[in-house]
């Protein structure tokens, strides 16, 4: 499919990490995009609301937009935006760090994030009935796993570069952003990471992850 001339929208919500690694994509590759807010919270969830939902059954954020074209879920989505807007990709050029960026990510994508994602967290302290403290254990279970996993495997490592997968940020960068930023606000010490957090310090120097931080967008509370 080609590529529209329309601005592109993206369907979002600034806390949410997977419209987080999109907002950072979109910024790294320049492209500037309509910011339609999405609340998770609000009115029992707009994403439930019948004009999202006839859009995007799954019922999720992000959504990107792009003339009469929707697509949802951020890798995606990213792998959409490399593939149709091709400057600046966020996918290596040889197949084996291409599969190398797509294993980090998904490990993320996949793994971690899914695990502590607000429905998720909700269905527990509901229909499942735990209070604050399990729900706690549960979150710091499955950051602490995940991210030890990714810290051992980048610590290791030989491609790893300045970025997770060389010296450019990839989708892998994406990511990984969002990732942290989600532990520490689950009150995650993420000190054991310092690959990890020396990563992130490199992305953050970089102005397509400052303007994407969920502090900085016009939903922010």
């Amino acid at each position: 499919m080609e590529a529209s001339n329309s601005r592109l929208v993206l369907h979002n919500y600034f806390r949410s990490s997977s419209a987080y690694r999109v907002r950072i994509a979109l910024g790294l590759k320049g492209l500037p995009f309509d910011y339609v807010s999405i609340h998770l919270n609000r009115d029992g969830g707009e994403q439930f609301q019948p004009a999202f939902s006839r859009r995007n059954p799954q019922q999720l954020v992000p959504m990107l937009s792009d003339g009469g074209f929707d697509v949802g879920q951020s890798l995606a989505i990213i792998e959409y935006l490399d593939e149709a807007y091709p400057d600046t990709p966020l996918l290596p050029s040889t197949a084996q760090a291409r599969a190398r960026v797509r294993q980090l990510s998904l490990a993320m994508a996949c793994d971690i994030h899914p695990l502590n994602n607000l429905r998720v967290l909700k269905y527990l302290t509901g229909p499942m009935g735990l209070d604050e403290a399990a729900k706690g254990a549960w979150i710091s279970h499955w950051h602490g796993i995940g991210l030890a996993a990714l810290e051992a495997d980048l610590a290791r490592d030989a491609h790893r570069g300045r970025y997770c997968v060389g010296d450019t940020p990839t989708m892998a960068d994406c990511c990984l952003v969002p990732q942290l930023f989600a532990a520490r606000r689950f009150g995650m010490d993420l000190a054991p990471f310092p690959t990890l957090l020396a990563i992130e310090a490199a992305c953050l120097e970089l102005a397509a992850f400052q303007n994407a931080h969920p502090g900085r967008q016009p939903d922010s509370e």
